[in-house]
């Protein structure tokens, strides 16, 4: 059994572990755990009533956060001619093809997200064995394979989450920084929690968030009222 911090143990009695806290009160608790000496990111962790070994029960998707994450997001774009200018006029960090595509290969990834054109999602299959277990392969789903390049740009740099239920039906993002108001926080969370309600499989049954909890990067979490979370649409 792992030893318990000093620390840890300090910010535990900041918790009523047996309290589902509503949100507004979730986020002025954890604001109370600030214990690093950089601006922690504010997390959430769902746990939903889905099997997403059925392809009619994943949850996946992207929503853009009123208040940003607080994290600079570096953005790549596989495009080519006027599609490329839109990318490049928008801010992308990188544009290009099939160099790009090379320097993919080469294991140079300078990018924390990748758009590319429908057109060119064949030059994109040549590195999909390197960008899927990074997270970073391009999805319509997620509004990174499009030809509105400069609307993807400016999504991911204004604060684009993407979300993806893994096989035990867990979701992790984080919503923003604990230097954020309270105000900006419950905004990011609500609209996150609103996009994966929205998101509900018609085969998912039962209760569809079984828990959920919100922590900072280095401290114990806060469980959320789960009933609230079902009502916010």
């Amino acid at each position: 059994m792992a030893k318990i911090t000093k620390r840890l143990k300090e910010l535990l009695q900041k918790i009523d572990s047996t309290k589902e806290y509503n949100t507004k009160e979730a986020i002025g608790v954890v604001k109370n755990l600030k214990s690093a000496k950089f601006d922690e990111t504010v997390e959430i962790a769902l746990k939903l009533n889905v099997d997403p070994r059925h392809a009619d029960q994943m949850v996946r998707g992207s929503v853009v956060l009123p208040a940003g994450t607080g994290k600079k997001v570096r953005v790549a774009v596989i495009a080519k001619d006027a599609k490329a200018d839109e990318a490049k006029n928008a801010g992308a960090d990188i544009v290009g093809s099939d160099d790009l595509v090379e320097e993919i290969q080469k294991g140079n990834m300078n990018f924390d997200v990748l758009i590319a054109t429908p057109n060119l999602m064949g030059l994109v299959g040549k590195v999909g064995r390197i960008l899927g277990p990074k997270g970073l392969m391009p999805n319509p789903k997620t509004g990174t394979v499009t030809m509105d390049v400069a609307q993807a740009v400016n999504n991911a740099k204004s604060g684009q989450v993407n979300f993806r239920v893994d096989k035990q039906g867990n979701i992790h993002a984080g919503l923003g920084k604990v230097s954020f108001s309270n105000e900006q926080l419950w905004d990011n969370i609500s609209t996150f929690i609103k996009a994966i309600n929205k998101h509900k499989p018609a085969a998912a049954k039962g209760r569809y968030i079984k828990s959920a909890a919100l922590s900072l990067t280095m401290s114990p979490s806060v469980k959320l009222e789960v009933q609230e979370l079902l009502d916010m649409k």
